[in-house]
């Protein structure tokens, strides 16, 4: 009988994963490639729980020549030499929800460590000065350039992004400290910065090279569907079998959930590491990634730039416009695209413009309960969970009627939230709603003759919804039916159901509707 293999829940050490014979997914071949081939100071932007820390453990036994560790991976193919450095390994993600003393602390107790082993110059006091003397001092003592890894570097930062105060503060004494990886070039033999963000360009890292677009390193993070065809098929198999489906649908259900990542174009499709392992480990597919915790940071960066929830997804842009430094971004999209909320989805080479759209269902649903508190108060959210339950049934059994009553009758007796006297608020309340349902959803959808408020797709109907505020449903189907909103969607495939809504500003729940075609 097939036996699962032990996968690396939450492990993010290269040798603990090989010598504990854990699961992991070859990405040799890229480390040799970034080593040999590409520039010797490197920085790699990639979502959370994406594997980054992984890559950066890769790189650090690797360059302590740690050959038994690779054994039958693609580097011990191609790798001769085996020379062992001097590495200087920062983890930064120790370094979080921390004030100025307490990251210069963190910073000490970082230097304090290598300090033990290559000694302290008389007068190196600021985490600069002492970086540069272990720099110096590793080089002297073994004759061999340094190798120096600084895993989630902006991770002091991220929680303060949002801060006029604090993330001034905290950026320079990150600057302070990055400063010697420029100085000390001579002593340097391989640089490399991880981190979610981009808080570049800045005179200390200047001299470092981003890959985070270059298409040779597109799937350096993260799972491809080749990976995981060919080197978790058996895992495949299994999972199939525990879940009581075929191969095939497994597949489908694992893409819908997890795929639909890309960080250049072209780019193979790339899997969400994090749950992907989770869904193979527990022999279900529920919400991993949000599960272990969404940022804050996002939120408060949602609520600056006035962002609705229908506004996330469906953009057409230039790389400029979010491959770009975090601190000189104007709008939510370089975040929103470094963190992974939303991924390339196209490219269109003639215009020079990428559209991005949210990877997948794990990432749609975790972002809509995230935002729900924003429409309903947190007190009501089990009712509104329950809520979506009960909303589910009726409208995948095509009863649109029964559903707005649940709607309405819950709108009715809750608590209601700030700003709710405008259109806007009701259709994003709608597209929360309806996408935490798991259809498609859409709105502003462009016809010929205008746009209609919310598009919402079932298995079996398609719904074109107007929406309107202190009037009547007969004018919101009277607009439906004078710009011929159905005309849009005649092939489609699928019958297209009208609803005329009104909401009521004072009740602050639906007033009226009117259904046509159900």
């Amino acid at each position: 009988m097939q036996q699962r293999k032990r996968y690396p829940i939450g492990i993010q050490t290269f040798s603990k994963i090989r010598e504990g014979n854990y699961l992991y997914i070859d990405k040799t071949e890229y480390v040799y490639r970034m080593t040999h081939s590409g520039p010797k100071s490197v920085f790699l932007n990639r979502p959370r729980r994406f594997g980054k820390s992984l890559l950066t453990s890769t790189l650090h036994s690797y360059f302590e020549g740690r050959k038994e560790l690779f054994e039958g991976l693609a580097i011990a193919e191609l790798e001769a030499e085996w020379i062992s450095y001097p590495v200087l390994h920062f983890d930064m993600r120790t370094a979080k929800h921390v004030d100025r003393e307490q990251l210069e602390q963190e910073l000490n107790l970082k230097l304090l460590r290598y300090e033990e082993i290559y000694g302290k110059g008389e007068g190196e006091i600021s985490a600069n000065l002492r970086l540069q003397g272990l720099i110096g001092r590793a080089y002297a003592q073994t004759g061999r350039q340094v190798v120096v890894l600084i895993d989630e570097y902006d991770a002091p930062l991220l929680d303060v992004i949002h801060e006029e105060k604090n993330l001034p503060e905290l950026r320079n004494v990150m600057r302070n400290f990055y400063s010697p990886l420029k100085a000390c070039d001579p002593y340097l033999h391989f640089v490399f910065l991880t981190g979610i963000t981009r808080f570049f360009p800045s005179r200390e890292l200047n001299n470092i090279d981003n890959i985070s677009m270059d298409e040779p390193y597109a799937a350096i993070c993260g799972i491809s569907e080749e990976e995981m065809l060919t080197q978790m098929s058996t895992d495949l198999d299994l999972l199939a079998t525990r879940m009581k489906l075929t191969r095939e649908e497994v597949l489908e259900k694992l893409k819908e959930h997890y795929d639909g990542y890309h960080f250049t174009w072209p780019s193979p499709d790339l899997y969400n590491p994090f749950s992907l392992l989770n869904a193979f480990a527990d022999g279900k597919m529920n919400s991993y990634w949000f599960g272990s915790g969404t940022p804050t940071y996002l939120i408060e960066m949602l609520n600056k730039y006035g962002v609705a929830p229908q506004q996330i997804g469906g953009q057409k842009v230039f790389a400029t416009a979010f491959d770009a430094p975090t601190e000189q971004m104007t709008n939510i999209i370089p975040l929103l695209y470094q963190s992974g909320y939303i991924t390339i989805k196209d490219y269109d080479a003639r215009l020079d413009l990428y559209t991005l759209d949210i990877p997948n269902k794990e990432v749609r649903l975790g972002l809509m309960e995230s935002l729900l508190p924003h429409y309903v108060p947190p007190t009501e959210a089990n009712r509104a969970a329950t809520l979506t339950a009960y909303l589910f049934d009726s409208i995948d059994r095509g009863n649109m009627d029964e559903a707005l009553q649940l709607l309405q009758t819950f709108l009715s007796t809750i608590p209601q939230c700030d700003n709710t006297d405008y259109e806007g608020h009701y259709q994003s309340l709608l597209y929360v709603i309806f996408s935490l349902l798991g259809f498609y959803v859409d709105v502003e959808v462009r016809t010929p003759r205008g746009r209609v408020d919310v598009v919402l797709r079932t298995h079996s109907t398609l719904y074109v919804i107007e929406l309107k505020l202190d009037k009547t449903a007969d004018a919101a189907m009277q607009q439906i039916d004078l710009k011929n909103y159905p005309e849009r969607f005649a092939l489609c495939g699928l019958p297209i159901v009208k609803v005329g809504i009104n909401f009521d500003r004072e009740r602050r729940t639906l007033g009226e509707w009117r259904i046509e075609g159900e």
